[in-house]
C-alpha cells in the first residue's frame, strides 16, 4: 500500500515561465526528501508530494 503526503499546493494558473512548484520539490530533494510534483485536475493546482511504502509506514509507527 502506498500513501503519499502533500507538503505544498501551487495554484495552476502561475505566471509564465514560473515553475514554483518544480522549485519547491527541487529545494526538498536537497534536503533529501523524495519530492516530486503531480497535477491535481480536480483543484486545478500542482501538488509536492512525499510517498510513502508501507514499509516506511510502518517503521514510523514502530518508532513511536
Amino acid at each position: 500500500m502506498n500513501s503519499r503526503v502533500v507538503l505544498e499546493r501551487f495554484p495552476a494558473g502561475g505566471p509564465r515561465g514560473s515553475w514554483p512548484a518544480e522549485e519547491f520539490a527541487r529545494a526538498r530533494r536537497m534536503e533529501g526528501q523524495r519530492a516530486e510534483v503531480v497535477m491535481d485536475l480536480a483543484s486545478d493546482a500542482f501538488l509536492v508530494i512525499v510517498r510513502e511504502t508501507a514499509a516506511e509506514v510502518t517503521e514510523v509507527a514502530v518508532a513511536a
